[in-house]
């Protein structure tokens, strides 16, 4: 997508195709950072539709450039929440499997193509092991694509801390990447 700003303005004034492009476009963004905080592919699939109706409810109150930034710092802090209120009032039980329906995409789902590759299968392994702290930035700089400069301003901290974070999380991933797979990185 080139213009954002363009395509933001364009749904606020009501096209539903412009609205239908911007979805597209960053759906498998929000998904991976709901997924990242919630552990859940379905909670993971149901913070995503809120996001995008928060989204769509508060498109006046997005201004400029970093639409990307701002849209995963919403997920971020609607994930964070929904933790907080699933540790408050827990599920009084669970719906068993036979009784669910499934109104899916009949297409292989984002986590599904994500688990395909077996490399990616690793990292994701490598991941769980991390500290929060480094996944979180390791989710945001080396999966989502953001700057050092955004991710600063949606965590609140300075850049240089975030640079420091992001060089120690590069460094825990590749040994934990090493103690699942010895074998990994060598000829």
């Amino acid at each position: 997508m080139t213009d954002v700003a363009a395509i933001v303005e364009r749904c606020r004034q009501g096209d539903a195709l412009a609205w239908e492009a911007l979805v597209r476009e960053y759906q498998g963004r929000v998904f991976a950072v709901a997924l990242h905080y919630l552990r859940d592919s379905e909670e993971a699939r149901d913070q995503a539709q809120e996001v995008f109706i928060k989204v769509y409810r508060s498109l006046d109150t997005f201004t400029g450039d970093g639409f990307l930034a701002w849209l995963l710092r919403l997920t971020r802090n609607s994930s964070i929440d929904r933790l907080r209120r699933r540790k408050a009032r827990p599920p009084a039980s669970d719906v068993p499997v036979e009784e669910s329906t499934s109104l899916s995409d009949p297409g292989p789902s984002p986590e599904e193509t994500w688990w395909s590759d077996t490399r990616k299968q690793l990292v994701h392994r490598a991941m769980n092991k991390m500290s929060e702290q480094n996944r979180e930035i390791i989710q945001l700089k080396e999966i989502q694509g953001l700057k050092i400069d955004e991710i600063a301003t949606m965590l609140g901290l300075p850049i240089g801390t975030v640079k420091s974070r992001s060089s120690r999380a590069r460094v825990e991933l590749a040994r934990r990447v090493v103690d699942l797979d010895p074998s990994y990185g060598t000829p």
